[in-house]
């Protein structure tokens, strides 16, 4: 609770063994709680109770991590203790207590660096700014904003973590997500073999026992998703953000922090360098100040524009699909169509229990709000007339045309890389970091439902799934977008495969609208005095909504205000008039 997050001072005895980091168990209004040692109080009241005991021998942070937590907890206004709590996995004591382990008071030094595999290729030094990324590596600190070659993807990440191993430093590679195992991760696993730890998934023993031994310096490389920014690696020389606009990056459940924020605070608490890498970079990462390094002579595939034609059949793509041999398609809406009208009533179709939008899915016509069973709201029938388009119809009249197999990766299907002879159809799921491909075809259907979509960051995320897709094809392959709006910056930055146009367009765009790119932004729920409190902080925006006896706010901070922020809430929150803080919000 924010009410009380601040720090309790305690008689810690030199006997006990207890320091910075340490879990100890202490008596709190009449009750023995666990907690953190933070670290010597500048404060001492006449009156302490002692500590009870260690509850355990390990350290969970020393104090460089401690700055990175308290620096989480200031910035996402969440409390300390949770910050702490989620830095590492549940805690399995027997794993701390096994004969065989060594003691992790006196872990052992890290294992020799590996060496760069020789057969792989150096190709930072041909790109712009390559250089001095690879001289930061070696031993200096920085943030870099790499956006890599779509063949050089895996190449710049292997070669990254090489250039830190080399010079005595460990890694941490940070991929969105670990089903299926990016193509990054799989490239780093097979570079550096056993010196590589896979910090995600399995068991909870098994997540306690590889953060015991990352701690222990028994892996030099760490590969995981959000949790491993916190990894506990020694000599860190590397934070490595894959695919960083990817969405999967922002933590969902509180304390809500981004990665790639994180990484470039503990890269610069720890001497080392943030790498934020993508094909197509958020526009937060752009307002970093991040020094870009870009391949001097950039590979695309071309990118031909048409107009749709109908349930997305341009006259140019089918006549594309007849020839291929491996493809895909990519249409971001499910289903086969929308339901139109009710053809008991002739009523427009809307759903019975909420009024929403009905969509015929898997042979089934089903609410998108609610998901009740679709039926008329005028005269509860169940027949409608579907306006056909989505995945399900696609792929449907690509069987028809396609002289290879056509198969579609639905929601909850495994994505796969189209096989030697086959198209593929799929949505933003089916998009993953696949490697280079080396397609005949990429077709990107439906682009201007991008601009439909609600959202601040609709239009970025629709553009980096857009160009990872089109990345699938090599320059001597083909990619067509289909629109009704050619001279859209999204689009015309798909055609270059540089995503600057967008970002010069998209950037005010944010900015007009009262939450520019790389400003904090919260949405606070509190009682009615809620705004006007918010309102005396002078935010950069402030919107507020009410109703149910509760006010919720959403507000935009320049980014020097975030601790005087912080401190308010904590007040409110002791008084009642702050419920929640949830910390970057989908916009």
């Amino acid at each position: 609770m924010l009410s009380l997050d601040r720090p309790f001072t305690y008689e810690l005895d030199e006997g006990l063994g207890a320091g910075i980091g340490s879990l100890v168990q202490v008596p709190f209004h009449g009750r023995l709680v666990r907690g953190w040692v933070l670290g010597p109080s500048e404060e001492v009241p006449d009156r302490m109770l002692r500590v009870k005991k260690a509850v355990s021998t390990v350290r969970f942070f020393d104090p460089s991590m401690l700055e990175v937590l308290r620096w989480v907890s200031e910035r996402y206004v969440a409390p300390l203790a949770s910050v702490i709590e989620r830095s590492y996995p549940p805690r399995v004591a027997s794993e701390e207590t096994m004969a065989s382990d060594p003691p992790r008071s006196s872990a052992p030094a890290l294992r020799p660096a590996p060496a760069l595999p020789p057969q792989t290729s150096r190709v930072l030094a041909g790109y712009r700014a390559g250089s001095d990324m690879l001289d930061a590596l070696r031993g200096g600190a920085g943030a870099f904003l790499v956006r890599p070659a779509p063949e050089d993807e895996q190449r710049v990440a292997v070669e990254a973590v090489g250039a830190a191993l080399a010079h005595g430093r460990s890694a941490i590679v940070l991929v969105p997500e670990l089903d299926p195992l990016p193509a990054t991760g799989s490239a780093i696993l097979d570079a550096y073999g056993e010196h590589v730890a896979l910090f995600a998934g399995g068991s909870q023993r098994a997540r306690y026992r590889m953060w015991l031994d990352i701690a222990s310096g028994a892996y030099r490389v760490v590969v995981g998703t959000r949790p491993a920014v916190f990894a506990p690696t020694r000599d860190l020389g590397l934070l490595y953000v894959s695919r960083e606009s990817h969405a999967g990056h922002r933590e969902e459940r509180s304390p809500y922090y981004h990665v790639r924020d994180v990484a470039l605070t503990r890269a610069r608490q720890s001497g080392a360098v943030c790498v934020m890498a993508a094909l197509c970079p958020s526009g937060e990462a752009m307002t970093t100040g991040a020094a870009e390094v870009i391949p001097r002579a950039r590979g695309w595939p071309p990118v031909e524009v048409v107009r749709p034609g109908p349930e997305g059949r341009a006259p140019r793509l089918v006549s594309a699909l007849k020839g291929v041999n491996r493809g895909f398609l990519f249409q971001p809406l499910p289903g086969y169509g929308v339901a139109r009208v009710c053809r008991a009533c002739g009523e427009p179709a809307a759903c019975a229990a909420c009024g929403g939008m009905l969509r015929s899915q898997g042979g089934a016509v089903r609410c998108t709000v609610c998901g009740a069973d679709g039926t008329c709201a005028s005269c509860g029938a169940a027949d409608f007339g579907i306006a056909r388009g989505g995945a399900e119809r696609v792929e449907e009249w690509a069987r028809a045309v396609a002289r290879v197999p056509v198969r579609r990766i639905g929601p909850g299907d495994r994505p796969a890389p189209p096989e030697a002879r086959e198209v593929t159809v799929g949505g933003v799921e089916a998009v993953k970091d696949l490697g280079p491909l080396g397609l005949d075809l990429v077709a990107i259907l439906d682009a201007d439902q991008a601009a439909r979509r609600p959202g601040l960051a609709a239009r970025e995320r629709a553009l980096a799934t857009w160009m990872e897709a089109a990345a699938w094809a090599p320059p001597s392959g083909r990619v067509i977008v289909q629109t009704r709006h050619p001279g859209d910056p999204a689009v015309q930055s798909l055609v270059s495969g540089s995503p600057d146009r967008f970002h010069r367009s998209e950037l005010p765009r944010r900015a007009d609208a009262g939450f520019p790119a790389g400003w904090p932004v919260f949405r606070v729920t509190g009682d009615a005095a809620l705004a006007d409190e918010l309102a005396s902080l002078e935010p950069r925006t402030l919107l507020s909504s009410g109703g149910e006896g509760q006010t919720v706010c959403l507000v935009a901070l320049d980014p020097g205000a975030v601790r005087t922020f912080g401190r308010t809430m904590r007040a409110l929150s002791e008084r009642g008039v702050v419920t929640r803080v949830e910390a970057e919000p989908h916009l």
